[in-house]
């Protein structure tokens, strides 16, 4: 099969005075942002001023070739080290960029004691890009060293926890020492020290103050003014996100019958008080739940405006600078974190007990409640409140049409509502920060990401396997194209002796397709079910179809039984004169799973095995010398129920 393969496209649009767009096939300069719907422009050849829209532009000048598009994971702890410190560099320039000058960098050049010219380069490549992975180093000759063993991962854990984070205050280079020492014992490789000192630095600085130094110390140095939030003075400074069950009952949209509540994760920008995205699912939270939302905070809310048939505007997309969630173990991991660090979000958890910390949020989605309440089908808040009310009797709302409801809800009342600690609406207070008024200056138009997909994919679970002659096997299902063929049976470079691992990232709400990283290419490509016939179906009903395998007193479970096994539920489903609750739940998961997919999103279809263009394209290269990635253990934290 062939696999075409094409020229990167820009992943972002810079739109602000002075940036070079096009719109229609023509090349403009953008002269004016007085809007967030449209810009002022000017032609390049005939000069005529004109005004378009914001969602019809597109990106003049292509992605540079030196910007890296590697999986997050294949990256080595050295090789993000040194992104991490060139981020660090050129950090103070990108604030306020419209403003900066030649002065400023060569201020900075001098404070870092770097080259005036590779300040400028580094902000070339990462304004580009937006991501701290445009400045990985290149060519690097340990490229494809392989990353830490497991065993190593948690001795420097351990040394951490034990002689660095003590009321002793014990130096970095003693833990240093120490991790040294133990590896030596264990015969393990020892790490470098820059890799240890990226471990502590990763750590939360009001952790390390109140392990080192004591709670009351930390207490006096982190703990905000009640009342305020510190340091959320201009929008997408600080976003706050949450999640929690919705005080409603919903129907499957085919039957109309209850299926039980949906669970919400939705975000806050604190500065405006705007609603930047949400999620809404049938699943308990999870890693997918928490990376999708930050994804539709960032990128353009027209097309799911669009999809719900609403006429007002919901400005808001962009990277956060901050973003504020609680301890909740959906929140944490590797993946998450990560990626948000890729795409300049720092990440801040909220402190164990100081529920204020995420009072924004709390208290929107307690305002949200008392507007569902409203609606049929609620369930209130507790059982006193709802006395005989009949929820499930009364329960009218698809979750396609509760979620059109809510968005309707946002963009037509609470967004234009007065908030009272604004004394303005949230619109008006957005549209301040972004834009100016007569008495400030504005922070600016934030980029729009235009690579949809890729950026949902660098939030998105994944797993790692070794490619065989007849694909790759995931949870019993095997996966085959062409494009593997390269890799089968691949040996890992470090270790002549075992396979090598590959990175596969797959949307669990429909996995009849998964994503292998080509770590030659630097690119995604769809990969389809190696037997075409089969269905396309959740990872929530290929882990029932499993259960009820075994509950069958099956011990052979493959692949025939799996998909056999789920032939048999589904009739038992079609004959069941009453459905229960639970599995008309699992029918509306199998639906929503197929209509909400990323690979619906986006357009990136297979059919019969035969896969079109690759999710992120480059233009093919000398191939590098290959690099693994580090085994983890993904989707612990997703749970999809039970029947």
């Amino acid at each position: 099969m062939a696999v075409s393969v094409t020229q990167a496209s820009p992943r972002r649009l810079e739109i602000k005075q002075g940036s070079l767009v096009r719109h229609a096939g023509r090349d403009y300069t953008v002269i004016a942002v007085p809007d967030f719907e449209w810009v002022l422009v000017k032609e390049l050849k005939t000069e005529k001023i004109d005004r378009v829209l914001i969602k019809e532009l597109q990106s003049v000048i292509d992605q540079p070739s030196q910007v890296k598009t590697q999986d997050l994971i294949s990256i080595t702890d050295e090789d993000w080290l040194i992104a991490q410190e060139r981020f660090n560099c050129i950090r103070p320039l990108l604030e306020g960029y419209e403003q900066r000058t030649r002065t400023m960098v060569i201020a900075r050049a001098k404070e870092t004691e770097k080259t005036t010219s590779t300040l400028y380069r580094w902000l070339n490549l990462y304004e580009a890009s937006g991501m701290i992975t445009s400045l990985l180093p290149l060519n690097r000759q340990d490229k494809g060293r392989k990353r830490l063993t497991p065993e190593v991962e948690q001795l420097i854990d351990r040394v951490i926890e034990q002689e660095y984070l003590t009321r002793q205050q014990k130096k970095i280079t003693h833990v240093c020492r120490e991790i040294d020492r133990l590896c030596h014992l264990s015969n393990l490789p020892k790490p470098h020290p820059n890799t240890i000192r990226n471990r502590i630095d990763q750590l939360s600085l009001e952790h390390k103050v109140a392990r080192r130094q004591g709670g009351r110390v930390a207490d006096a140095a982190f703990t905000p003014i009640l009342g305020s939030f510190p340091n959320a003075d201009w929008p997408l400074a600080v976003v706050q996100l949450d999640h929690t069950p919705v005080d409603i009952i919903l129907v499957d949209d085919m039957d109309r019958r209850p299926i039980g509540r949906p669970w919400i994760t939705m975000a806050i920008d604190v500065y405006s008080r705007m609603i930047g995205g949400f999620y809404i699912s049938f699943d308990p939270p999870g890693a997918l739940a928490a990376g999708q939302a930050i994804a539709n905070i960032i990128l353009p809310k027209e097309a799911w405006l669009a999809r719900h048939n609403i006429s007002g505007e919901l400005p808001v997309w962009g990277k956060m600078d901050r973003l504020h969630m609680d301890n909740a173990r959906e929140f944490r991991g590797k993946v998450l974190e990560r990626a948000c660090e890729n795409h300049g979000i720092t990440i801040e958890w909220r402190p164990v007990r100081r529920a204020y910390y995420g009072g924004h949020i709390e208290s929107l989605l307690g305002t949200f409640a008392e507007e569902i309440h409203t609606l049929p089908g609620t369930t209130f808040s507790n059982t006193r409140e709802r006395g005989d009310y009949d929820s499930d009797g009364k329960a009218i709302f698809s979750l396609s049409e509760f979620e059109g409801w809510l968005l309707e809800h946002i963009v037509g009342d609470y967004h234009q509502r007065l908030h009272s600690a604004l004394n303005t609406s949230p619109l008006a207070k957005w549209r301040e920060g972004i834009l100016g008024s007569t008495t400030r200056m504005g922070r600016g138009m934030p980029p729009r990401e235009l690579d949809e997909l890729r950026l949902r994919l660098d939030f998105m679970p994944f797993v790692e396997r070794t490619i065989q002659d007849y694909g790759v096997v995931l949870d019993g299902v095997h996966y085959y194209h062409d494009v593997l063929r390269h890799w089968i049976n691949a040996v890992d470079p470090n270790q002549r002796k075992q396979k090598r691992l590959f990175t596969f990232r797959r949307d669990p709400r429909d996995i009849s397709l998964i994503y292998f990283y080509d770590p030659e290419l630097e690119q995604y490509f769809p990969i389809p079910y190696r037997d075409a016939t089969r269905p396309a179906i959740t990872l929530w009903e290929l882990r029932a179809a499993m259960r009820q395998a075994r509950e069958d007193g099956l011990k052979d479970i493959n692949e025939d039984t799996i998909f056999q096994t789920r032939t048999r539920m589904i009739e038992r489903v079609e004959a069941a004169k009453q459905k229960t609750r639970a599995v008309r739940r699992q029918e509306q998961r199998q639906r929503d799973g197929k209509q909400r997919s990323v690979v619906a999103q986006t357009g990136v279809l297979a059919s019969k095995g035969v896969v079109t263009d690759p999710i992120v394209t480059k233009t093919l290269r000398p191939t590098p010398e290959p690099s693994t990635a580090t085994s983890i253990t993904p989707f612990d934290d997703l749970d999809f129920g039970t029947m």
